[in-house]
């Protein structure tokens, strides 16, 4: 997803380097002239607010249902069988069957979670516009936590962010 803000004079001008720096298929579901200048940026850091919540959501989906083995024998297999008909349903979810199913207890990583700033970003965005971001801010605190123990929903967080930009993993070595 390409997400511009400018005039409309510069992104028709630009539109030949947009088109060949977004994702392939219909403009209209991989590009967007959000606004004028800066509203690209402001949208991708929503949608970067958004994806941490997502990510926590899953993440904690994962420890309950590794906490409870008991119950779920086959908890990559769980996560995807959700990828089909599930209303939870994403490329995130088939980002974490991927990373499950190198790793299915998810050993070889600590439950570390960096942040890149674009959640604070959004949560002060929040504060400052009196809109309630609960689950936004849930999520960058879990990161804060992550960073104080090993936690298996954080080891989630650290997997998915790993699979779909590659971003580093702290090693359990």
């Amino acid at each position: 997803m390409l997400m511009v803000g400018g005039s409309q004079a510069s992104v028709d001008r630009l539109m030949p380097v947009f088109d060949a720096l977004r994702p392939a298929g219909p403009r209209e579901e991989s590009f967007v002239h959000a606004g004028e200048v800066g509203a690209g940026h402001y949208a991708k850091m929503v949608h970067n607010g958004i994806e941490y919540a997502l990510m926590q959501a899953y993440a904690e989906g994962y420890e309950l249902l590794a906490k409870r083995e008991d119950i779920v024998k086959n908890v990559p297999g769980t996560f995807k069988a959700w990828q089909r008909g599930a209303v939870v349903r994403s490329w995130l979810l088939e980002l974490l069957v991927q990373a499950l199913e190198e790793d299915p207890a998810l050993t070889s990583i600590e439950g570390y979670v960096d942040d890149s700033g674009e959640g604070r970003w959004t949560i002060e965005e929040a504060l400052a516009n009196a809109v309630p971001v609960p689950a936004i801010s849930a999520s960058i605190f879990a990161r804060f936590e992550s960073r104080q123990e090993d936690s298996p929903a954080m080891k989630a967080v650290a997997a998915l962010r790993n699979q779909f930009g590659g971003h580093a993993v702290k090693s359990a070595e």
